[in-house]
């Protein structure tokens, strides 16, 4: 397809006439061809235009993960309007909040999902113009021609989708993006997350979020993949729903593949291809330990931008890294006080810029978001080898001092989650007075606090080993906010209430 025709329009058109009978999205109880896909979002998308939705509408979406939301989605953004996922764990003040940050003139939402109900304050929120019920909407008709006049004026340029980061040191941000830059960061990780035309991909992580969105249902349109999905993941029923249509590649959160591992072994998955998570792939598929890189990415350049193919062991003297920025995305590593650029080799804050980035944040100017060289600071840390390899090092409002060195978390949580026992850690500073002391949530089976402190003394320098240790059976008892990141501030009490008992 040419670069020039890059719209999710013109996508799903070549998919369909390419690709007409093969299942563009599958969920326990659904399947949608390319062909399904391209005619129902666009009835769908007449349906949006003659209730009064048009070009430069935002509309938001809370649903969880299926076959609907695909078609909801495809069709908002088909016509031009923005396309704004917000997540199903919103407390109704947040839910809110994120509704007027964004602009949203129309919400579609079920009416309560594992829970939580999804009821707004009308009153507060004037650019608010209609809420409709996701049943509802999906009856939506209307001439086609009406879509496809709209579809027609969209351009790369245009706004597609507003994503919210997920808060974890700050409130959420609305990110702006393009079709332009959203579909070209997505296809620039294709290579690297060993996606093509003959993989069936399930991704369990939610459509709101960018590693559902970008990672899952873009990925497969750019690819023309076949993506799988369930609204709920259960070991047993993802399971049954891997092994039925014969999943090839399984993306991901680690953890889930680690508890899928444990409940019944890998022998079963005869399908999976190397690229998928570790955990579920036999042994003889497997790398050794940080020989493959963990790309790294962001809300705000639409999900990864940085990182090498998931089926191959990067050159030894990269091993821990995040591999190196993809084609179109620059990457400069700054002293964190100064802004001055740093030499190869030392650690500084991760600055961004290219056509993959968002295109801003929601009632930010350009000024607040970019450097003056158009530059974006992401407050994360790392620096580059001389080979161009980026290597993470946390976020700098995570990292602190002890005794004067500085810890990360992220190098502290690598060296436990590498012991064989250790299922997941969680690393936060526990302040001490004037100091601080390492604290470190552990979860595994079996484990002791001096087996665990031994083998991490064997792995890092002494000052970065936990003196504050809480061991846990079960991942659910680390404490996390809306979004579903772990509350390190909630983490920090809890280890001090362990540690005084």
């Amino acid at each position: 397809m040419p670069d020039a025709a890059l719209t999710v329009d013109t996508l799903v058109r070549d998919r369909a006439a390419t690709m007409e009978s093969k299942p563009m999205v599958i969920d326990p109880d659904t399947r949608l061809s390319y062909a399904e896909l391209e005619s129902g979002t666009a009835e769908l998308a007449a349906g949006f235009v003659a209730a009064g939705v048009t070009k430069g509408s935002r509309v938001g979406l809370v649903m969880p993960n299926g076959v609907e939301w695909v078609r909801i989605a495809i069709a908002v953004m088909r016509i031009g309007a923005v396309l704004v996922p917000l997540s199903t764990l919103l407390r109704p003040a947040e839910l809110d909040a994120q509704l007027r940050m964004a602009s949203v003139q129309f919400l579609v939402a079920i009416e309560e999902f594992r829970g939580h109900r999804y009821l707004v304050d009308r009153d507060r929120l004037p650019a608010l113009r209609t809420v409709w019920s996701a049943d509802e909407v999906l009856t939506f008709t209307g001439p086609r021609g009406m879509a496809d006049a709209l579809a027609a004026r969209v351009r790369e340029s245009d706004a597609m989708a507003v994503m919210f980061t997920s808060g974890s040191s700050g409130p959420p941000k609305g990110t702006l993006h393009s079709h332009r830059n959203a579909l070209r960061a997505v296809r620039s990780g294709l290579d690297a997350r060993c996606i093509t035309a003959d993989t069936r991909l399930y991704l369990p992580m939610p459509f709101f979020w960018v590693g559902g969105f970008g990672a899952g249902i873009l990925s497969a349109l750019l690819a023309g993949a076949s993506l799988v999905t369930e609204p709920i993941p259960h070991p047993d029923s993802t399971l049954e729903l891997l092994e039925r249509e014969r999943v090839t590649l399984f993306r991901g959160w680690p953890e889930q593949a680690e508890s899928l591992a444990r409940h019944v072994g890998t022998e079963i998955l005869t399908a999976l291809r190397p690229g998928s998570l570790e955990a579920l792939l036999p042994g003889h598929m497997r790398s050794p330990a940080g020989a493959r890189a963990s790309l790294l990415g962001m809300t705000e350049s639409f999900g990864p931008y940085c990182g090498y193919r998931a089926d191959t062991d990067l050159p030894q003297s990269a091993w821990g890294s995040c591999g190196r920025p993809f084609d179109g995305m620059e990457v400069r590593i700054v002293d964190a006080d100064t802004g001055v650029p740093l030499p190869r080799g030392e650690t500084g804050t991760i600055q961004l810029r290219g056509p993959h980035v968002m295109r801003g944040i929601c009632r930010r100017s350009r000024e607040e978001v970019f450097t003056p060289d158009g530059y974006y600071p992401t407050g994360d840390l790392g620096y580059l080898d001389a080979d161009g390899f980026l290597f993470y090092r946390g976020r700098s409002d995570d990292m602190f001092k002890v005794r004067g060195a500085t810890v990360y978390p992220s190098e502290v949580q690598r060296a436990l989650r590498a012991i064989p026992a250790v299922r997941a850690a969680f690393v936060v500073n526990v302040p001490d007075g004037q100091a601080n002391r390492v604290g470190a949530a552990v979860v595994g089976d079996g484990l002791t606090v001096d087996a665990v402190r031994t083998a991490t003394r064997a792995a890092i320098s002494s000052f970065k080993v936990p003196s504050v240790w809480l061991l846990l059976d079960d991942e659910d008892a680390v404490p996390r906010g809306g979004t579903g990141k772990v509350d390190t501030a909630a983490l920090r009490d809890l280890l001090r209430r362990n540690e005084s008992q």
